[in-house]
Order: C-alpha cells, then sequence, then structure tokens
C-alpha cells in the first residue's frame, strides 16, 4: 500500500447541554458541536510487524492500546469479516491537540484512524456504518466521522445533519482558540456534575428550545450555550475571569468548549484579532496555547 495522511479535526461545542445520568452511567447531552480547521493529522503505512501500531513523538500520548487510535482499528476489524479488513497499518500521528482541552483531539484521531482503514477495506461501509463503530469507541468518536456541524444527543451516538442554513451560517466563522497550561479532566467533569445533582443540569425541554429556536431561524448568533462551565468555574476561577474580561472589552461571545479547559472568541470583522490574543497571553502567561482558525 502506497502512505497516505488523514487530517483529523479538533471541535468544539457551540451549545452543550447536560441533561442528566442515564442508567448506563453517561450522561445524556443536547449538542451543537463544530469541527475545526486545525487539529491533527494521522499518516498511514503498511505495518512491519502483522498488526496494528502506533508511534507518535508527542509528550504524554500513549502509543499502546489504550490509545483511542489502536481501541478504533480494534473495533472495527470486530465489526468487519476477515476478508473485508483492510491490511494492519501503522499509524503516525503528528499530534498539535491539546490534552484536557474539551476539544475532542484523542476521538477525533479515533475517528481520523476509522476513516483511513476503511478507504483500504476490499468494500468501504458507510458513515452510518462507521459512526456505530465510533461510538464504542467512545462518545465524541462519532461527530467527526463527517467532517461537518452536526447535532449530538444521547451520549453523543445520536447524530442529526444541520439543514442547510444552518450548516452554512457555521462553515467557514473565524473563532479563537485559547487554552491555560492546565487541563481539566473529563471524568472529574462529568462526575462533579453527577456529585451535584441535580444542580448544574438543565431539563432536556429547555435544552431543545435553546437548540431549536436557532435552528429554525439560523443567523450569525449562535446559541452559545454550556452548563459544565458551572462545574468547571467554580475550582478555575481563571476560566470566568479572563472569559468576562474579553465579553466586555471587545464585545464578542466567549466560551468553554466542552468539559474544558479551553474556550473559544468569536471575533467578527471589528475585532482587534492580535490585541484579543494579546489578553489572553497577557492573562494565561506563556503556558497559554492559541489557534486562530475557521469552523469547518
Amino acid at each position: 500500500m502506497e502512505p497516505f495522511s488523514v487530517f483529523s479535526p479538533s471541535k468544539i461545542n457551540l451549545m452543550l447541554a447536560i441533561t442528566g445520568v442515564r442508567p448506563d452511567g453517561f450522561h445524556n447531552l443536547v449538542s451543537l458541536v463544530a469541527p475545526l480547521d486545525w487539529g491533527d493529522t494521522l499518516q498511514v503505512r503498511a505495518s512491519a510487524t502483522g498488526q496494528d501500531t502506533l508511534s507518535c513523538d508527542f509528550p504524554g500520548v500513549p502509543t499502546d492500546k489504550t490509545n483511542l487510535i489502536l481501541k478504533a482499528a480494534a473495533a472495527l476489524r470486530k465489526a468487519l469479516p476477515k476478508e473485508n479488513q483492510s491490511p494492519f497499518v501503522h499509524f503516525i500521528l503528528e499530534k498539535k491537540t491539546p490534552a484536557g482541552a474539551g476539544l475532542g483531539g484523542g476521538s477525533g484521531n479515533a475517528a481520523a484512524a476509522l476513516l483511513a482503514l476503511n478507504r483500504l477495506c476490499p468494500e468501504p461501509q458507510t458513515h452510518g456504518f462507521l459512526e456505530k463503530v465510533a461510538g464504542v469507541v467512545g462518545s465524541d468518536c462519532p461527530l467527526f466521522i463527517r467532517g461537518k456541524p452536526i447535532v449530538m444527543r444521547g451520549r453523543g451516538e445520536i447524530l442529526e445533519v444541520l439543514p442547510m442554513l444552518a450548516e452554512q451560517m457555521i462553515t467557514g466563522r473565524r473563532v479563537l482558540i485559547f487554552k491555560p497550561s492546565f487541563g481539566i479532566p473529563t471524568a472529574w467533569a462529568y462526575g462533579r456534575m453527577k456529585e451535584q445533582a441535580p444542580r448544574h443540569y438543565i431539563v432536556p425541554e429547555m435544552a431543545d428550545d435553546i437548540l431549536n429556536g436557532w435552528l429554525e431561524s439560523p443567523n450569525p448568533d449562535f446559541p452559545l450555550f454550556n452548563n459544565m462551565q458551572g462545574v468547571a468555574f467554580e475550582k478555575y476561577i481563571a476560566l470566568p475571569a479572563l472569559l468576562n474580561e474579553l465579553k466586555q472589552t471587545f464585545k464578542i461571545p466567549c466560551l468553554m468548549s466542552g468539559s474544558g479547559s479551553a474556550c473559544f472568541a468569536l471575533p467578527d470583522e471589528n475585532t482587534d484579532v492580535a490585541a484579543l490574543r494579546a489578553r489572553v497571553e497577557s492573562a494565561w502567561g506563556q503556558g497559554a496555547w492559541l489557534a486562530d482558525t475557521v469552523l469547518r
């Protein structure tokens, strides 16, 4: 096989409404998610070992079977008959997305692996099939299969395609993403919500009202909402301190993405983005990470 590369986009949650705990222990949610024109790259080469393997030189990224890339490869092989499986491959992950950010880096990598392996199968599968396999790997994985804005429900496995006008409102919108030197463990954030239940949850009907109101009349003012901020902001006060300042100073919408700690701002044509970047770096220091990109 000829080596090739697959882009693995990160994402932001323009809206994330956690509505409660499911009987299986996961959380139900309603979310409007947009992939970014920024992320990681997954190189794919023939395996020299007769099994799927992974290498990555980014510090802290595991390259054993605990990595979602290899979990995704194993899940796809389990779901397909042997005669329709791809050759074994060696993945090389070029990592740019920070961990503990709420940007879906690991989940996006898993989806990229599924898309890459599917490309090598004698009879490639549909997006719907790959989304089901991705749901076995992780709740955030299915959203990356189609590579465009989407609505997530359930624990993330129920996906709804956006109306064309709503998709057009999102695609190409400029976004500045920024993350402090610390991350927020996803398991901690959801565990904390569960401990304090029902304090931070939102009733499903209210979540639907927030989203449907925008979907029925799409406009540049996205339905920005994230009730995971309540949990994160109680402990990590640097997040609300900066977001409130940016909103007041630059008059632009800002929000935390997912379970954090990454946040984002949506500058408009009048925004001094250089000054915006400088304010983030001044507040969070040299450890701050920033990416200036657009929504896909």
